[in-house]
């Protein structure tokens, strides 16, 4: 004879396991419905972002040129080192029509787009100068010159940018020009030389003052001021 009492215990764990199973079931329903919602969510806002990954993509693009640390930057040259540059490149410019004159055509200055001697910095380029020796045929590094030598190099970069400052101002003259020392290290040619250059600058309406110890130089400035150390510091005597 059947037993009624198993039979209806096994139905109502079988019907409670359905009902189980059916809530499990529409609770994945419902979470499937959720992600894909959240799916095409995400694919909406990706579309609308793309156009914004773009523009940012460009920019860190174009920021690495511009700072140059970009591989696509031949010379590792930043934006500003390059306008710099241009700048330089007219200092130099200028300044070597003084500076052959002044190294008895021995010296030109070179803007040389590698990165100067001692420059860790990745962008470093741009700036640099070489001194091609008329002499020799090979350009220097500036840090090999000698005193003198580094001394007219000096000065006649010095006289170019203010060449180049006074051409893009306008024509505005720069009309005073102190040079501090260094005639020392120059031999007597060399400081004829120079001395020509800045007489030639005096005879175009510029003021020329030199500091200097030299005592050949009294005989070739005609306006002087002497300075004297005394117990309550330096005066000027005459």
């Amino acid at each position: 004879e059947p037993d009624l009492t198993a039979a209806e215990a096994g139905r109502d764990a079988a019907e409670e396991a359905y009902t189980r199973l059916a809530s499990e079931r529409d609770r994945a329903v419902a979470r499937a419905a959720r992600l894909e919602e959240l799916r095409e969510e995400l694919v909406a806002r990706i579309e609308r972002w793309r156009p914004a990954a773009e523009r940012h993509r460009l920019a860190e693009r174009m920021a690495a040129l511009a700072s140059g640390t970009s591989s696509d930057n031949q010379w590792n040259m930043s934006l500003t080192s390059f306008v710099l540059g241009e700048r330089l490149r007219a200092v130099v410019d200028a300044a070597n029509e003084r500076l052959d004159h002044m190294s008895a055509g021995r010296y030109l200055l070179r803007h040389d787009l590698r990165k100067t001697a001692g420059s860790r910095a990745r962008s470093g380029g741009g700036l640099g100068l070489k001194v091609a020796d008329g002499w020799t045929g090979v350009d220097r590094d500036p840090a090999t010159l000698s005193g003198g030598e580094s001394f007219i190099t000096s000065l006649a970069l010095a006289l170019g940018l203010a060449d180049v400052v006074t051409a893009e101002a306008g024509g505005a003259e720069i009309g005073t020009l102190f040079v501090d020392e260094g005639f020392g290290t120059l031999d007597e040619d060399t400081l004829d030389d120079v001395l020509d250059i800045l007489d030639g600058l005096r005879d175009g309406g510029r003021a020329v003052g030199i500091v200097s110890h030299v005592g050949e130089l009294r005989t070739r400035i005609p306006t002087q001021l002497k300075v004297a150390k005394t117990r309550r510091g330096s005066t000027v005597v005459s």
